[in-house]
């Protein structure tokens, strides 16, 4: 974690190293509403405080395709383009169903589902048609997981609340259109569990890290 932060920090800083070179770039290009489909790289695995380390070098991740939407609105803030932006997604990662190792996560067989983030990217120009840009907020993750004692398997969802930082490259094809590749990380560090009688519980301590990596297609308005 500590080598991604320090990633992700670098890039940060490149963003707001260059935008006296950026000042004659057009930034028309990037502002306004926009609208993206996407579909990336989705991972997910207990935290480093919650790490099973062990001589059969357990495998703890749940690794799949992920899909969603998001919005956005930028704005330019003089050679540096600033906006809020959503993301609803949804996830195919899961364990494999195993009703006596739950191997993987270590007490349940486990499915990603919606995965909900709101937050800010800060964006610097770096032609009429690139954006190189770092974004950072909230992001809310559900996960179904399935418990059995072999006999009575128990349902359940687990919502999750974190943070999420990331980076990536826009490239415009037309002025409405354009093309992204980014990559995000999130850490998870509080939960609640809701049954499927309508109940939930009190909130308590997770550590669940997930990585993403997604390309974007999208039209600006």
């Amino acid at each position: 974690m500590t080598k991604t932060i320090f990633l992700l920090a670098a890039a940060s800083t490149a963003l707001f190293a260059v935008p006296a070179a950026a000042q004659d770039t057009d930034t028309s290009n990037f502002t306004g509403f926009r609208v993206e489909g996407l579909v990336g790289y989705d991972s997910s695995r207990p935290g480093s405080s919650a790490d099973i380390d062990n001589a059969d070098d357990l495998d703890q991740s749940i690794d799949n395709v992920n899909y969603g939407v998001g919005v956005g609105y930028d704005v330019d803030l003089g050679g540096v383009v600033i906006g809020a932006e959503g993301e609803w997604m949804d996830s195919s990662a899961k364990t494999d169903y195993d009703t006596f190792g739950f191997t993987t996560f270590g007490v349940s067989n486990i499915k990603a589902g919606r995965d909900l983030y709101a937050g800010v990217r800060v964006g610097v120009p770096i032609s009429s048609n690139t954006l190189i840009y770092a974004k950072g907020g909230y992001t809310n993750a559900r996960y179904d997981v399935l418990a059995t004692d072999n006999t009575t398997d128990t349902r359940t969802n687990i919502d999750l609340d974190g943070w999420r930082v990331g980076a990536g490259i826009q490239f415009n094809l037309t002025k409405n259109f354009y093309v992204k590749g980014e990559y995000r990380y999130s850490n998870y560090g509080r939960g609640e569990v809701n049954a499927p009688s309508g109940l939930e519980s009190d909130r308590f301590d997770v550590d669940v890290d997930r990585n993403q990596g997604v390309v974007g297609v999208g039209v600006r308005f």
